[in-house]
């Protein structure tokens, strides 16, 4: 009887506990959004430059799988911290059809800008169905552009020195990162920006030595305390959140992503990234 009556209090526990889980799972950290500060030592950084921030924005996912008003308090929350440099890279969009076109609207007129220049790229789900729909990508930087983010598409761009070097998306209809990576100055300070990081493995970088800010993952939205997340959309599984060293003169970052491909996320919180520039 006393183990029955053992077992029993143990199965309401851990049913109980489960409840808990599911519910902090779905209901609170998709919402619980981390301002996660690095530094960055760049080669050749101008000293007009010195500590200037870099804040990087990526995975907005506007569209119907959760409630994008959490979009709009985070972009307020980031305005506060007054960036001199906003990166976007890539995903804006869960896209379905053309409602997700005045979403994006209503979100982006909170857009975070900094003082110096705006960037972004452009990610997979922002060229519509199958990765191919070309009008979808030309609607979503046409909005984009109206509200003050320029898209960079295998395209680089200096501001005062600081060089960001935009690489359209891996999957999507643009990728063509030769047509910029073969024209730049090594001899300045880059940032490159790349929405999905297997891209890194590619043959393509023209001896690049610096930094690669990617999204895409998610950090894999869920994932059990010291394990590799069990699902990643990338072939590498070395490529999941954070700051990897890729031991070659090429430092990546990947960011977990302010939105959601779905409203749940466990151990993997989603960021906003603030980088602190430095010269090495």
């Amino acid at each position: 009887m006393k183990r029955r009556k053992f077992l029993k209090k143990a199965t309401y526990g851990l049913l109980g506990l489960g409840a808990v889980t599911g519910l902090y799972t779905w209901q609170v950290e998709p919402f619980w959004l981390e301002f996660v500060r690095h530094k960055m030592p760049i080669k050749n950084l101008p000293k007009n430059m010195y500590g200037k921030t870099v804040m990087q924005i990526s995975d907005v996912h506007v569209g119907n799988r959760f409630d994008y008003q959490y979009l709009i308090d985070g972009f307020v929350k980031a305005q506060k911290l007054n960036p001199d440099f906003v990166v976007y890279t890539g995903d804006f969009v869960s896209y379905e059809n053309e409602e997700q076109f005045a979403q994006l609207k209503k979100v982006m007129k909170h857009a975070v800008k900094g003082k110096e220049a705006t960037l972004g790229i452009l990610g997979n789900h922002d060229y519509g169905e199958n990765w191919r729909e070309q009008h979808v990508a030309d609607t979503i930087t046409q909005i984009l552009d109206d509200n003050g983010v320029t898209i960079l598409s295998n395209e680089q761009k200096n501001v005062d020195g600081l060089n960001f070097i935009g690489l359209d998306d891996y999957w999507g209809l643009n990728f063509n990162p030769q047509k910029v990576l073969q024209y730049y100055d090594k001899t300045k300070a880059n940032i490159v920006l790349c929405h999905n990081p297997d891209v890194c493995d590619l043959d393509v970088w023209n001896g690049y030595k610096g930094w690669i800010l990617s999204g895409h993952t998610h950090g894999g939205q869920c994932k059990a305390p010291f394990l590799t997340p069990p699902m990643l959309p990338v072939k590498n599984k070395r490529y999941s959140s954070g700051e990897i060293d890729l031991f070659d003169g090429r430092t990546l970052y990947i960011n977990r992503a302010i939105g959601h491909l779905w409203q749940v996320r466990f151990n993997v919180r989603p960021e906003i990234t603030i980088f602190e520039l430095e010269t090495v």
